[in-house]
């Protein structure tokens, strides 16, 4: 008990004592205070007392592509804490393939009576998608918050990272190494986030290098899907094409080059450099640790929750998009670009 004031005290910035008086009902407290330290009791965990129970300000959807990429149960992990310190109670839905659909999904939200739903890489990020459903979400008085893509059909506040600066970062990072041929393995190119890497790689190929947009679509850019399997099979087209280097549009794609290059006799990095998206948990610990463009998730998800509930609250936030800046984080994928490809 005394271990769990201490964690109590020390996540809501109060003496122990005061969390005593909270969790035992006694006068003497500001409200504020009181919220911190029930708002810590749900951060860490704990469940509180049965009296200090509140009702739920009401249920927020969450829908998500999938779970396998980590990324995903990494930003709901944060959408669904900011949340809940709120007062809300998250309901996360989870697209499957062969599964419920968003549209089933969002039906099933919505018959539930949610406050909002947020909506993460989905239909929004399609451009080939019909985009009425959003405006018929809208009218039927929901709110909504997308994540990751953006459509300038949709009126609706849109949390994304940065895209093109993200592909400046590691186009910039691969060519200080001495890289020329730098590949770029990434999904299928309907998706706006696939579009917008698209276009940040070729400038920063043009700047850094000085290649031709023309020489880099055709022969330093491979679609495949956003999965282990396709990262392999894209890097293994790259490197045949004698890329010394890849970026991946996923950290689950990266490792997938990695094996790729693996399979080739080659090693990663003294052979072929890789650069990742995503900075995923768990992933500073692949072999080699993975160098990789950090997504600013917590920045994001916690925007997403505030400016969703701005929404709920009678206050919608511009119908515009909110912008994050992703970081380079180097590791042990990447090194100085071999003077002579080991490939015939």
């Amino acid at each position: 008990m005394t271990t769990r004031l201490a964690d109590i005290a020390a996540q809501a910035g109060v003496s122990e004592a005061t969390v005593s008086r909270v969790l035992n009902g006694k006068p003497g407290v500001a409200a504020t205070t009181r919220q911190s330290v029930l708002a810590a009791l749900d951060v860490l965990g704990y469940e509180r007392p049965v009296r200090l129970r509140q009702r739920s300000e009401g249920l927020v959807g969450l829908i998500t592509p999938e779970l396998e990429n980590p990324i995903f149960p990494a930003l709901a992990q944060v959408i669904g804490q900011a949340l809940t310190r709120q007062g809300y109670t998250p309901v996360l839905a989870t697209q499957t393939p062969g599964g419920s659909t968003e549209d089933e999904l969002t039906e099933m939200l919505v018959d539930r009576g949610v406050a909002g739903i947020i909506y993460v890489s989905g239909l929004h990020a399609d451009t080939t998608a019909d985009m009425q459903r959003y405006e018929r979400l809208r009218a039927q008085g929901v709110p909504f918050v997308l994540v990751d893509g953006f459509s300038p059909k949709v009126q609706a506040p849109f949390i994304s990272p940065d895209d093109r600066a993200a592909m400046t970062l590691a186009v910039t990072h691969l060519a200080s190494l001495g890289h020329t041929r730098i590949g770029l393995a990434l999904g299928p190119k309907r998706f706006v986030p696939v579009q917008r890497k698209i276009e940040g790689f070729v400038r920063a190929m043009q700047d850094q290098l000085g290649l031709s947009a023309p020489t880099v679509e055709t022969e330093l850019i491979q679609h495949s899907l956003y999965t282990l399997e396709g990262g392999q099979a894209a890097a293994t087209a790259l490197i045949e094409r004698n890329c010394t280097a890849v970026v991946c549009a996923s950290d689950m794609m990266a490792l997938g080059a990695i094996r790729a290059a693996r399979q080739l006799g080659l090693e990663v990095p003294r052979d072929v450099s890789v650069v990742g998206f995503d900075d995923s948990p768990l992933i500073a610990f692949t072999d080699p640790p993975l160098t990789t463009v950090r997504k600013p998730v917590p920045a994001m998800g916690q925007a997403a929750v505030r400016t969703l509930l701005e929404e709920i609250g009678g206050t919608p936030a511009p119908h515009s998009e909110f912008v994050f800046m992703p970081e380079l984080v180097v590791r042990g994928s990447t090194a100085s670009a071999p003077n002579v490809l080991r490939m015939s």
